[in-house]
């Protein structure tokens, strides 16, 4: 697993986004699978006592489960985006599939935004799906959904490369439970010395920035 995404490999998929500007002193974390009782709720109160927002990649039929949580991320001004219906990927099914899972959970989850489960889908969803969202990829991935990363070496992974407009991965599931909750609340107090401002990821990125 690569922590940070080689810069060589971004020119090869121009279509989507993989960090942002690194003029200014911004950073985007995000959060895929949720909402997840007891996982969503604790990062929440983290965001909320550093004065932090964030962007939550959200599982349709999570959403449809826990309508309250998902609620209350929008409530507390985060950004949410689709993560498909059943956190499909997209390299395992057919085009027409794939679309209508994606499709599923934009009925719950009105956004823009689109992050495709494992960073895995075609060439050909690609093309489709940058018509109607942006394709939000990372710059970091903090390792917290395995097993055999411990939390220390999960908020080494967070902190280590961070840089201005660091778009930077972390689950809310209950995979991931151990290591984000141990290395949100230690990253925020990092960043935050270093002088990073935690935003959202903007809607239609690819508009903002023509």
């Amino acid at each position: 697993m690569w922590t940070k995404m080689p810069e060589a490999i971004k020119p090869l998929a121009k279509d989507v986004i993989w960090n942002f500007s690194r003029e200014e002193p911004d950073i985007f974390l995000t959060f895929d699978d949720g909402p997840t009782p007891g996982v969503t709720d604790r990062v929440l109160d983290y965001l909320k006592e550093f004065d932090a927002k964030a962007t939550f990649f959200c599982v349709g039929g999570n959403v449809q489960k826990h309508p309250d949580l998902f609620q209350r991320i929008l409530n507390e001004g985060h950004a949410v985006g689709n993560h498909t219906w059943n956190h499909m990927n997209g390299r395992k099914f057919s085009d027409f599939s794939y679309f209508k899972n994606i499709l599923q959970c934009a009925t719950l989850v009105d956004s823009t935004l689109f992050r495709p489960p494992y960073g895995m889908l075609r060439r050909s969803q690609v093309k489709v799906l940058k018509k109607r969202f942006d394709i939000i990829m990372w710059d970091i991935l903090t390792g917290d959904w395995r097993k055999d990363v411990s939390k220390e070496e999960c908020l080494e992974n967070a902190v280590r490369h961070t840089q201005n407009g660091a778009i930077i991965v972390m689950h809310d599931s209950k995979k991931a439970e151990r290591n984000v909750l141990y290395t949100l609340p230690g990253a925020l107090k990092v960043w935050k010395a270093r002088g990073f401002s935690m935003k959202t990821i903007p809607k239609r990125v690819s508009e903002s920035e023509d």
